[in-house]
């Protein structure tokens, strides 16, 4: 047992020079993937290491890039998802895994050449059976600097700690994930019937076996959002689906925050109903006035994401804050109508398709 006040289940710790394996699901990241291995392939690790990508079905030209890097690096090695779902690839990869500690990295992500180091100390010290950092979110066009700011902001993502959390300690879910082989076997890998939120699934699991998943903002992760308003609605309406189907399933375990954009949702749907009412003349006098209440819950909502749109957290120039004006409430209403779908009926076959081109055929 750890002594440092933090209860629960010690993972056993490998041996340092034992290795680590990478794994990173791939779908569609032409843009991406080279700059995402490079950033993988330049770790300062004292241990052998690999990187398996999960193949899905690319469209994109993907897939040579992936063989390019596999043939100029025999570190990186090449499984396919004919799925293309994420806990699916992530599974396959897994498998396919040589060492005895796992470190799920993302073709949108890019990791400072210490990360790996850094968090297998923490690993260690904790005794940890997962441990996760802060995604940091960037942007190379005005719209995907505002969808980071979103990202970086406790507005405009709840607040959850591995988007700008300060305090390290026990956490729920673990963004990415450094994670030892051996509890992996022991709990299940992640569930391939949860196409979003597989990760906060399988924390979940852990956890209740007793170990700790730890954040530790000393680390940190490069990420590059969506690049368009389309994909960026479509990524948040699957995972809110997806987070009203865990919902569904789990409960109380869902954190508060969970439920703040299927309520906005709900709040400009009174709203809506009400101006109608009013406006045709259904609902006069006392009446009409008493429903007007309806319209304060969205009216500070609004004042809030202009003010953080106008304000310093908007951005430099106009463009940027005007996207953040837009992308604000298009993450928060995308969400909680899929959330809203979600708890209702449940994710069934949702996916995100923000992930497909036009011509990659559906799973």
């Amino acid at each position: 047992m750890h002594d440092d006040g933090h209860r629960g289940r010690d993972a056993i710790i490998p041996p340092a020079d034992a290795g680590v394996s990478f794994v990173m699901p791939v779908l569609n990241e032409a843009a991406y993937l080279e700059r995402a291995v490079r950033s993988v392939l330049a770790q300062r690790l004292d241990a052998p290491f690999e990187l398996i990508l999960a193949l899905g079905p690319s469209s994109d030209g993907t897939d040579a890039i992936a063989s390019r890097l596999a043939g100029s690096d025999d570190r990186v090695r090449l499984v396919r998802n004919p799925a293309a779902h994420i806990p699916v690839g992530l599974n396959v990869a897994v498998r396919a895994a040589r060492h005895p500690t796992v470190v799920r990295v993302d073709a949108h992500s890019e990791l400072d050449p210490s990360y790996s180091a850094d968090a297998l100390a923490t690993l260690a010290r904790m005794r940890a059976a997962n441990v996760g950092g802060v995604m940091r979110a960037r942007g190379r066009t005005p719209f995907q600097r505002a969808v980071a700011r979103a990202y970086n902001s406790r507005i405009g993502l709840g607040g959850g700690a591995y988007h700008g959390g300060t305090e390290e300690g026990p956490a729920e879910s673990a963004y990415l994930g450094v994670m030892r082989r051996a509890v992996l076997d022991e709990v299940g890998l992640f569930d391939e019937g949860v196409r979003r939120g597989e990760d906060w699934e399988l924390n979940l699991r852990i956890r209740r076996a007793g170990y700790r998943v730890w954040f530790d903002p000393a680390l940190e992760v490069t990420y590059w959002p969506r690049e368009s308003w389309t994909r960026l609605v479509r990524q948040f309406r699957a995972t809110g689906s997806w987070r009203g189907e865990l919902v569904r399933r789990f409960g109380r375990r869902n954190g508060l925050r969970f439920f703040a954009p299927p309520a906005l949702v709900i709040g400009c749907g009174a709203a809506a109903v009400a101006a109608v009412l009013q406006l045709t003349g259904a609902v006069t006098g006392i009446a009409a006035a008493a429903l007007s209440v309806v319209y304060l819950p969205v009216g500070a909502y609004v004042v809030l994401v202009t003010g953080v749109a106008l304000g310093p957290g908007g951005g430099r120039g106009i463009r940027d804050k005007a996207w953040t004006l837009v992308v604000v409430p298009s993450m928060h209403l995308a969400w909680g109508v899929g959330f809203l779908q979600g708890i209702v009926r449940g994710a069934g076959g949702t996916v995100d398709t923000s992930r497909l081109h036009r011509n990659t055929p559906l799973p």
